[in-house]
Formats: structure tokens, sequence, C-alpha cells
């Protein structure tokens, strides 16, 4: 029999807030964290709004792991993991002590970890000093990077992973946290996922002209997630960490718990069927979540609340089709909306931060407005209720269960299904 899996502790750094009572007020709220950015008018980018992160806390423990011009990618998954660990009350070990914890996994998920230090760095290579780079280099550009920093501030020692699924890598880290705890193999597992802000990592989307390319005089209403008049994701970046553990051992402890995943699913379309290195198999992403929901033993229909990928782009309207599809949704529709409406698309951390929002409207009864969703695709009007696509915040709702999904450039899939704790 598999463990049940409790979320105990969550923290992070986004474009609408640092810290988990900043992030849930702006979220419920329905802010933009969305803004324009002159370093990216510069670089002559067609896209130059983003979604920045707020300032991030603990800059004083943090600076014991790692200078202040480390790679922000770092630096933003230690501050959100501190606020997590604290959050699920925890405390930080002494830096000094030998002492390891064996019953604690890190598994942390990102896209482009380390890019922005190097980008930094780059010029002392191309000089010919690469003497000035120093031992911090490597540590700060190696992809592993954000999961072993936050082993070392945690001592933990059970197992420490990385994962890089593209856009569905914090997604894809929280399930197989999942794995780990409801599996027995760890107690606790420290999870999510983190990306930096650069115009080095956005170069590329901008150069496919999968960026928002008529967003620039008005930054607020840019990102535009199921609407017709998308033109590409915004660009943001953050962290999202996550403590999960053992039911059992949460309470023995008399820790809050803010919900249960129940189910979790990854797959890959291997590029078939309609799929391609930037085109989902839309077979296997059905298939990605209808496992979920069966691992979760419970009825399609019985899911209220989905945390859409929906990032902007000409996806979104196939996305809804597909969560149509493997729902079944005819009569009766679930509320969808999407968080990158508010913040931007943040890559390897958005499945993360994305899957907090989730959960704090499970626990604190609402759903979040989907910004800028109006007028609507015609394909997705076509097909789902408008009234479940929330235009302005939607309070007192009871979400029993809901779904996050992501999924990735190399045609991957990861989704999650969670329950309401009672």
């Amino acid at each position: 029999m598999k463990n049940s899996v409790a979320i105990t502790g969550m923290g992070v750094v986004s474009p609408i807030g640092s810290s988990i009572a900043d992030f849930a007020k702006a979220v419920r709220n329905g802010d933009s964290g969305i803004s324009y950015l002159q370093e990216l008018e510069e670089k002559n980018f067609v896209c130059r709004v983003a979604g920045i992160p707020k300032p991030i806390q603990h800059n004083d423990l943090i600076d014991k792991f790692l200078p202040e011009y480390g790679d922000k990618a770092i630096r933003y998954a230690l501050s959100a993991c501190i606020d997590a660990w604290q959050d699920a009350g925890f405390e930080i070990p002494d830096m000094l002590s030998n002492a390891t914890d064996d019953r604690l996994s890190v598994v942390v998920g990102s896209t482009c970890a380390g890019y922005d230090y190097f980008a930094r760095m780059k010029s002392l290579i191309d000089e010919g000093r690469t003497k000035r780079l120093g031992s911090w280099f490597v540590v700060n550009t190696m992809h592993s990077g954000p999961a072993a920093f936050i082993s070392g501030l945690l001592s933990a020692s059970r197992m420490t992973e990385s994962v890089s699924s593209a856009c569905a890598s914090g997604t894809e880290a929280i399930a197989r946290a999942y794995d780990l705890v409801s599996n027995g193999v760890a107690d606790v597992v420290v999870t999510g996922g983190c990306d930096p802000d650069s115009p080095y990592v956005w170069a590329g989307f901008d150069a496919m002209r999968l960026l928002c390319r008529n967003g620039n005089d008005n930054p607020q209403s840019a990102s535009r997630p199921m609407c017709e008049k998308a033109s590409g994701f915004v660009p943001s970046a953050g962290a999202g960490i996550l403590v999960i553990e053992n039911m059992e051992h949460a309470r023995s402890r008399g820790s809050k718990i803010y919900a249960e995943i129940v189910g979790a699913c990854v797959n890959s379309g291997g590029q078939r069927n309609g799929g391609s290195m930037t085109s989902p198999n839309s077979q296997k992403a059905v298939e990605c979540i209808r496992n979920a929901v069966k691992m979760a033993e419970i009825n399609p229909a019985e899911i209220s609340y989905i945390n859409g990928h929906l990032t902007g782009t000409m996806a979104d309207p196939l996305e809804v089709a597909n969560w149509c599809r493997v729902l079944n949704l005819k009569n009766d529709f679930p509320y969808i909306n999407s968080t990158k409406s508010l913040i931007g698309h943040a890559l390897g951390a958005a499945g993360a931060i994305e899957t907090i929002a989730t959960v704090l409207q499970m626990h604190q009864g609402f759903v979040h407005v989907s910004k800028n969703c109006m007028p609507l695709h015609p394909e997705i009007a076509k097909i789902y209720d408008s009234a479940k696509i929330p235009q302005q915040t939607i309070e007192n709702v009871s979400i029993e269960y809901s779904a996050k999904a992501s999924f990735g450039f190399g045609d991957v899939n990861a989704c999650l299904v969670l329950k309401k704790y009672r």
C-alpha cells in the first residue's frame, strides 16, 4: 500500500510576490507582474515585456552559501526553499554541524539554471582571463546547482536530484518527489522548480517568434492565455519550492497540511502522431492526465478546477481540447484558469509556482481571474463554457480535486492531481 502524501510547506519567488503571503494576496487580487524591460529594447527584442521577480528574502543566510553575484536561479530557489522549510515547521540546520538527514531528499527542476551566471562571466573566458573565474564558476553553471545548494543548506543525504524537461520541469520534479514519498523511499522531499530572468535565456524564444509580439505598449495586458488576441507568451522567472512528506510523518509532528497529492504521471509523446520537438502528441498528453486521474482513484468528473499550462500561444486551443477529451467534458465544466496570465511563463519554474497557486486556491477557497482572456479564442469558445473561465476572482469556491499539468519542448508531459485536505 502506498503512503499518503501531504504538502506541508511552500515558498515562492515570483513577479507578483516573493513570499507566500504576498503571492497569495496578489493571486487573489488578480495583480499582474508584467512590466516593460528596457534591456530587451536595447537588445532589439521584438518582445520587450517580462515578469521580473520581486526582491528575494533571506539574503544574509543565502550569502553564507552563495555569493551575492551567484546565479539568479540558485538564489531564487534558496530563498523559496528557506520559506518553504520554515513554513513546514522545520528549522534550518546548523551549517557547522556534521549531522545529515538520511530521510530527506531534494528534487528540483529547471530549464536554464546557470545561464545567467555563465552569460555574466563569459567575457572573462573570451578575454583569456579564465583564472578570474574562480572556484564558484562551475557550481554556479552546472544544471544541478539549485538542487545541490538546497541539499547543502538542509543537510539532505537521502537523495539529491535535478530534473530538466523544459517547461514541464517544475511539475515533473514534484511528480518525482511524490513517487519517492508514496513509495516510502523518503519521508520528506523538498521539491519544485526555478529559472533565471535573463535576455540570454529568452533570446531564442524571441527568435522563434514565440514571445508576445504586440504587448509592449500595455505590458499588463500582454499575457493573454486562451485569448483570440494572444500573440505569444510573456517570459518571466522565479522559483516555487514545496515541502512534501509522508502524511503520517506530518501528522505525528503536528504540521499544518495544505493539501494532498493523490496522483501524478509523467510521460513523453515520442515526437510522433503530431508531436514534435516543439509540439505535443495529443494522444500522449491525454494519457498523461488520464493516468494521473486514474492513480488518484477518482472519477474524472470529480475534478472541479484545472490550472492549465496555457501560455498564450497557438497551443492553447489544443490543450483545452485535450482537457475536454480526457475529462469527457460536455455539459458540466470545471473552472480553468492560467496563472501565466498574471506572472508570465517562468519556464522550468512555471509548473511549481502554478502548483503553489493551485494549492492556495484550494486551501483558501477561491479561483483567481484568468486575466486578459477575452475575447476567447474561437476554437476554445466552441468547446468550453466561458462561465468557467473566470474573468474576475471567484470567492467561496470549494475545490475538492484539482489537476495541474505542464507540457514542454521535447514532447514531454507532467500532471498532478491534488486533493483538498480535511
